[in-house]
Protein backbone atom coordinates (compact mmCIF):
# COMPACT_ATOMS: atom_id res chain seq x y z
CA UNK A 1 0.00 0.00 0.00
CA UNK A 2 1.18 3.47 -0.85
CA UNK A 3 -0.77 6.73 -0.62
CA UNK A 4 0.48 9.51 -2.89
CA UNK A 5 -0.87 12.90 -1.82
CA UNK A 6 -3.32 13.89 0.89
CA UNK A 7 -6.97 12.88 1.16
CA UNK A 8 -9.47 15.70 1.70
CA UNK A 9 -13.29 15.79 1.74
CA UNK A 10 -13.51 18.17 -1.22
CA UNK A 11 -11.92 15.90 -3.81
CA UNK A 12 -11.91 12.28 -4.94
CA UNK A 13 -9.38 9.60 -4.10
CA UNK A 14 -8.07 7.71 -7.12
CA UNK A 15 -7.41 4.04 -6.36
CA UNK A 16 -5.33 1.75 -8.57
CA UNK A 17 -3.75 -1.64 -7.97
CA UNK A 18 -0.23 -1.06 -9.27
CA UNK A 19 2.13 1.76 -10.19
CA UNK A 20 1.99 0.75 -13.86
CA UNK A 21 -1.70 1.77 -13.94
CA UNK A 22 -1.05 5.09 -12.15
CA UNK A 23 1.98 6.37 -14.01
CA UNK A 24 0.13 9.11 -15.96
CA UNK A 25 -2.33 10.29 -13.29
CA UNK A 26 -0.21 13.23 -12.15
CA UNK A 27 -0.21 14.81 -8.70
CA UNK A 28 -3.42 16.85 -8.69
CA UNK A 29 -5.41 14.22 -6.79
CA UNK A 30 -4.40 11.71 -4.14
CA UNK A 31 -3.69 8.24 -5.50
CA UNK A 32 -3.80 5.03 -3.47
CA UNK A 33 -1.75 2.11 -4.79
CA UNK A 34 -3.28 -0.98 -3.18
CA UNK A 35 -1.36 -3.90 -4.62
CA UNK A 36 -2.96 -6.73 -6.55
CA UNK A 37 -5.90 -8.77 -5.27
CA UNK A 38 -8.93 -8.45 -3.03
CA UNK A 39 -7.11 -8.58 0.32
CA UNK A 40 -4.58 -5.90 -0.65
CA UNK A 41 -7.35 -3.71 -2.09
CA UNK A 42 -9.66 -4.04 0.92
CA UNK A 43 -6.93 -3.65 3.54
CA UNK A 44 -5.38 -0.63 1.81
CA UNK A 45 -8.62 1.28 1.30
CA UNK A 46 -9.95 0.45 4.78
CA UNK A 47 -6.66 1.59 6.32
CA UNK A 48 -6.61 4.99 4.63
CA UNK A 49 -10.32 5.61 5.30
CA UNK A 50 -9.84 4.73 8.99
CA UNK A 51 -7.04 7.28 9.37
CA UNK A 52 -9.39 10.24 9.32
CA UNK A 53 -10.23 12.36 6.31
CA UNK A 54 -12.68 10.89 3.83
CA UNK A 55 -12.64 11.77 0.12
CA UNK A 56 -15.69 13.12 -1.70
CA UNK A 57 -15.71 9.84 -3.63
CA UNK A 58 -13.49 6.93 -4.55
CA UNK A 59 -12.65 6.33 -8.20
CA UNK A 60 -11.06 2.97 -8.94
CA UNK A 61 -9.18 3.13 -12.23
CA UNK A 62 -7.75 -0.07 -13.60
CA UNK A 63 -7.42 -2.68 -16.27
CA UNK A 64 -9.82 -5.57 -16.82
CA UNK A 65 -10.11 -8.64 -18.97
CA UNK A 66 -12.96 -8.91 -21.47
CA UNK A 67 -15.13 -11.98 -20.93
CA UNK A 68 -16.87 -11.73 -24.30
CA UNK A 69 -15.59 -11.18 -27.84
CA UNK A 70 -15.65 -7.60 -29.05
CA UNK A 71 -15.39 -5.91 -25.66
CA UNK A 72 -12.85 -3.10 -25.78
CA UNK A 73 -12.46 0.44 -24.48
CA UNK A 74 -13.14 2.11 -21.16
CA UNK A 75 -16.23 1.29 -19.13
CA UNK A 76 -17.86 2.61 -15.97
CA UNK A 77 -19.10 -0.48 -14.15
CA UNK A 78 -22.77 -0.75 -13.11
CA UNK A 79 -22.54 -3.86 -10.95
CA UNK A 80 -19.71 -5.87 -9.44
CA UNK A 81 -19.79 -9.42 -8.16
CA UNK A 82 -17.31 -11.73 -6.50
CA UNK A 83 -16.62 -14.77 -8.68
CA UNK A 84 -14.43 -16.82 -6.38
CA UNK A 85 -16.75 -17.25 -3.41
CA UNK A 86 -19.30 -20.06 -3.27
CA UNK A 87 -22.30 -17.90 -2.38
CA UNK A 88 -24.99 -20.64 -2.78
CA UNK A 89 -23.13 -23.07 -0.52
CA UNK A 90 -22.48 -20.43 2.12
CA UNK A 91 -26.13 -19.37 2.02
CA UNK A 92 -27.18 -23.03 2.49
CA UNK A 93 -24.78 -23.43 5.42
CA UNK A 94 -25.45 -20.15 7.22
CA UNK A 95 -28.72 -18.78 5.90
CA UNK A 96 -26.91 -15.54 5.00
CA UNK A 97 -25.68 -14.24 1.67
CA UNK A 98 -21.99 -13.50 1.24
CA UNK A 99 -20.63 -12.05 -1.96
CA UNK A 100 -23.92 -10.68 -3.29
CA UNK A 101 -23.58 -8.33 -6.30
CA UNK A 102 -23.10 -4.63 -5.50
CA UNK A 103 -24.58 -1.88 -7.66
CA UNK A 104 -22.01 0.86 -8.18
CA UNK A 105 -23.16 2.74 -11.26
CA UNK A 106 -25.76 3.32 -13.92
CA UNK A 107 -27.95 0.45 -15.12
CA UNK A 108 -26.52 0.44 -18.64
CA UNK A 109 -22.92 -0.24 -17.59
CA UNK A 110 -21.24 -3.63 -17.60
CA UNK A 111 -21.03 -6.17 -14.80
CA UNK A 112 -17.54 -6.75 -13.40
CA UNK A 113 -16.51 -10.07 -11.83
CA UNK A 114 -13.76 -9.79 -9.21
CA UNK A 115 -11.63 -12.61 -7.89
CA UNK A 116 -8.13 -13.52 -6.80
CA UNK A 117 -7.49 -15.36 -10.03
CA UNK A 118 -5.84 -13.83 -13.08
CA UNK A 119 -8.17 -15.24 -15.71
CA UNK A 120 -6.15 -16.62 -18.61
CA UNK A 121 -7.98 -19.88 -19.17
CA UNK A 122 -10.68 -19.93 -21.89
CA UNK A 123 -12.89 -22.31 -19.84
CA UNK A 124 -12.78 -19.99 -16.81
CA UNK A 125 -13.47 -16.99 -19.05
CA UNK A 126 -16.49 -18.71 -20.63
CA UNK A 127 -17.87 -19.67 -17.20
CA UNK A 128 -17.54 -16.09 -15.93
CA UNK A 129 -19.10 -14.71 -19.13
CA UNK A 130 -22.40 -16.27 -18.06
CA UNK A 131 -22.76 -13.62 -15.34
CA UNK A 132 -20.36 -10.77 -16.17
CA UNK A 133 -18.78 -8.77 -18.98
CA UNK A 134 -15.39 -7.90 -17.49
CA UNK A 135 -13.05 -9.42 -14.88
CA UNK A 136 -10.55 -7.87 -12.45
CA UNK A 137 -8.91 -8.61 -9.12
CA UNK A 138 -9.86 -5.61 -6.89
CA UNK A 139 -13.22 -4.03 -7.78
CA UNK A 140 -15.53 -6.00 -5.48
CA UNK A 141 -13.26 -5.52 -2.47
CA UNK A 142 -13.06 -1.78 -3.05
CA UNK A 143 -16.83 -1.49 -3.55
CA UNK A 144 -17.43 -3.41 -0.31
CA UNK A 145 -15.14 -1.14 1.73
CA UNK A 146 -16.60 2.02 0.17
CA UNK A 147 -20.15 0.83 0.80
CA UNK A 148 -19.42 0.05 4.46
CA UNK A 149 -17.66 3.40 4.89
CA UNK A 150 -20.57 5.16 3.14
CA UNK A 151 -18.30 6.79 0.56
CA UNK A 152 -19.51 6.84 -3.08
CA UNK A 153 -17.42 4.78 -5.49
CA UNK A 154 -17.00 4.50 -9.25
CA UNK A 155 -15.24 1.56 -10.89
CA UNK A 156 -13.72 2.52 -14.24
CA UNK A 157 -12.04 -0.25 -16.20
CA UNK A 158 -10.15 -0.27 -19.48
CA UNK A 159 -10.01 -3.58 -21.32
CA UNK A 160 -6.42 -4.80 -21.45
CA UNK A 161 -6.88 -8.37 -22.68
CA UNK A 162 -9.43 -11.04 -23.56
CA UNK A 163 -9.04 -13.08 -20.34
CA UNK A 164 -7.93 -16.13 -22.28
CA UNK A 165 -4.71 -17.71 -23.45
CA UNK A 166 -1.98 -15.09 -23.63
CA UNK A 167 -3.75 -12.69 -21.25
CA UNK A 168 -0.68 -12.23 -19.05
CA UNK A 169 1.51 -11.36 -22.04
CA UNK A 170 -1.18 -9.06 -23.44
CA UNK A 171 -1.57 -7.25 -20.10
CA UNK A 172 2.18 -6.63 -19.85
CA UNK A 173 2.23 -5.31 -23.41
CA UNK A 174 -0.85 -3.10 -23.03
CA UNK A 175 -0.70 -1.76 -19.47
CA UNK A 176 1.20 1.42 -20.41
CA UNK A 177 -1.29 2.32 -23.15
CA UNK A 178 -4.17 1.48 -20.77
CA UNK A 179 -2.66 3.75 -18.10
CA UNK A 180 -2.56 6.65 -20.59
CA UNK A 181 -6.20 6.06 -21.55
CA UNK A 182 -7.31 5.88 -17.91
CA UNK A 183 -5.46 9.12 -17.12
CA UNK A 184 -7.18 10.76 -20.11
CA UNK A 185 -10.55 9.46 -18.84
CA UNK A 186 -9.85 10.99 -15.42
CA UNK A 187 -8.89 14.32 -17.00
CA UNK A 188 -11.95 14.31 -19.30
CA UNK A 189 -14.18 13.69 -16.26
CA UNK A 190 -12.63 16.60 -14.32
CA UNK A 191 -10.71 14.39 -11.93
Amino acid sequence: MRLLGTISPDRPLLVVAVQEEAVYLGERLPVLLTGIGKINAAASLATVLARGERPSEIVNLGTAGALRPGWAGTHQVAQVLQHDIDTPVLRALTGRTYGAPITVGEDEGPTLATGDLFVSDPAARDRLALTADLVDMEGYALATVAQRAEVPIRLVKHVSDEAGEGAARTWRESVDACARILADWAHDHDL
